[in-house]
C-alpha cells in the first residue's frame, strides 16, 4: 500500500518535527504530501490564545477511509484490537476524528513493527491522513520521534501508579488520589511561571482532583534551580501552603536569580511567604535536602518527563502551552476514561478562558 508521513509542531514546546504527538495525545492536522518522496514539516501552528469551539461533525455519507486489505497484515501482534484501544486513549477525547488500522506488518529492523493508521475527520474538512507508528521489538513503546511512549491498550496507566506513589510535592485540591494531577514544573523556568494563572484556574474548575507541584529543576540551563528547589522542600517541610506562598515568591524575583544572588533572592522569598530565612537557607544546604531533590529529578526521568511545565493528568502528559480550553478536554475525557470524578460543574467545556498575565508578568 502507498503511504505518507504525516508531520506536526506541538503547539507550544520545541519546534522538533516529529511523525505523531503520542506523547501529549494531541494532532496538529497537516496536508498529506502527494508522494512520500517529498515531505516537508508544515509550518508552525499559528499561537492562538484559545481554541474556537469544534465544527459540528455532520451525518457522514460517505466513509472517508479506504477499506481494509487483509494481505496487509502480516504478523499476529499486535492484536488490531490493542493498537485501536491505545488510540482511542491518545485520540478519543477528540469526537471529530475517525481513524481505521490499514496494516500491521513486520519491518527490515529484526523484531520492530510498523503499524499504518488512516486518520480523517467527521466533518470532511481535512482529506484522510496517514500515519506510521513504529513498534520496539519488546512490544512495549512507540518510537515517536526522539522520544518512547508506552504501547499498549492502557497506555497511561504505568505512569499514573508510579506518580500516585511517588509523586510527593505540595498538593492543593483533593486529598483524593482518583483523579491526580501533577505539574513538574522549575522555580527558574519563565514559562512555569506564566503557567500558574492556568493551574490555579484548573484547582478552581476540577475541585475533586488533586494538584501536584512537583518539582524538576533543570539544572542544565536554569543555574539556580535545584537551589530554589531545595528551599521549596524545606518551605513545604512547613506546610503545603508555605511551599505555594515561596513559589510564588521565587516567581515575583524569578529574573534576578543568578548563583551570586540566588540566596538572598531564595531567602527573602521564604520570608515573604512567612518562614524564618536563615532556617530554610541551613536546612537547602544539608544532604537530606539535596537528595530530596535529586530524587525529584530521578522520578522525572522514571515518568518520562523532561521539559517543563508540564502537566500529567493520571499519567497522561500534557503540555501546558496548549489552550485552557483543550487542557480542559483532555481533563475530563482522561477522568471518563478512568471512571473516576472531576467535580467539574456541566459546563467546564464551555469557552471561558481563566484571566491571562499581563505583559509584564510574560518571560522576556
Amino acid at each position: 500500500m502507498s503511504t505518507g508521513l504525516v508531520r506536526y509542531s506541538v503547539l507550544g514546546w520545541s519546534p522538533a518535527v516529529l511523525t505523531i504527538a503520542l506523547s501529549l495525545g494531541t494532532f496538529m492536522w497537516a496536508q498529506a504530501p502527494s508522494t512520500p518522496a517529498a515531505v516537508a514539516p508544515s509550518a508552525p501552528a499559528a499561537q492562538a490564545p484559545y481554541l474556537a469551539a469544534p465544527p459540528v461533525p455532520q451525518p457522514l455519507t460517505v466513509d472517508p477511509l479506504p477499506p481494509v486489505d487483509p494481505k496487509d497484515f502480516t504478523i499476529a501482534t499486535p492484536k488490531v484490537e490493542t493498537v485501536n484501544s491505545f488510540l482511542n486513549q491518545v485520540w478519543g477525547y477528540d469526537t471529530n476524528r475517525l481513524w481505521r488500522v490499514m496494516a500491521i506488518q513486520s519491518t527490515q529492523a529484526p523484531g520492530v513493527t510498523k503499524v499504518i493508521v488512516y486518520l480523517a475527520s467527521k466533518d470532511a474538512s481535512t482529506k484522510p491522513q496517514v500515519v506510521i507508528l513504529y513498534i520496539t521489538p519488546d512490544g512495549k513503546y512507540i518510537i515517536d520521534g526522539p522520544s518512547l511512549v508506552s504501547f499498549s491498550a492502557t497506555p497511561y496507566a504505568e505512569t499514573r501508579d508510579l506518580l500516585k506513589a511517588r509523586a510527593n510535592g505540595a498538593a492543593r485540591g483533593s486529598p483524593s488520589k482518583d483523579l491526580m494531577l501533577v505539574e513538574f514544573a522549575d522555580l527558574q523556568c519563565p514559562f512555569c511561571k506564566v503557567a500558574q494563572t492556568t493551574m490555579d484556574q484548573i484547582v478552581k474548575d476540577f475541585p475533586a482532583a488533586r494538584v501536584v507541584f512537583q518539582q524538576l529543576p533543570l539544572v542544565n540551563i536554569h543555574p539556580s534551580s535545584f537551589k530554589a528547589a531545595a528551599y521549596g522542600v524545606c518551605a513545604q517541610k512547613q506546610s503545603d501552603a508555605s511551599f505555594f506562598k515561596y513559589a510564588s515568591g521565587v516567581y515575583e524575583t524569578q529574573e534576578g536569580l543568578t548563583p551570586t544572588t540566588d540566596d538572598t533572592l531564595l531567602r527573602a522569598a521564604a520570608m515573604r511567604a512567612g518562614l524564618d530565612g536563615d532556617a530554610i537557607a541551613a536546612c537547602a544546604k544539608t544532604q537530606a535536602t539535596k537528595d530530596v531533590v535529586n530524587s525529584y529529578i530521578k522520578l522525572a526521568s522514571d515518568a518520562g518527563i523532561n521539559q517543563t511545565p508540564t502537566l500529567v493528568v493520571n499519567g497522561r502528559p500534557i503540555s501546558l502551552g496548549i489552550s485552557y480550553d483543550l487542557i480542559k478536554q483532555l481533563i475530563v475525557f482522561q477522568a471518563q476514561l478512568d471512571g473516576v470524578a472531576t467535580g467539574a460543574t456541566a459546563n467546564i467545556l464551555d469557552p471561558t478562558p481563566p484571566p491571562q498575565p499581563t505583559l509584564s508578568t510574560l518571560p522576556k
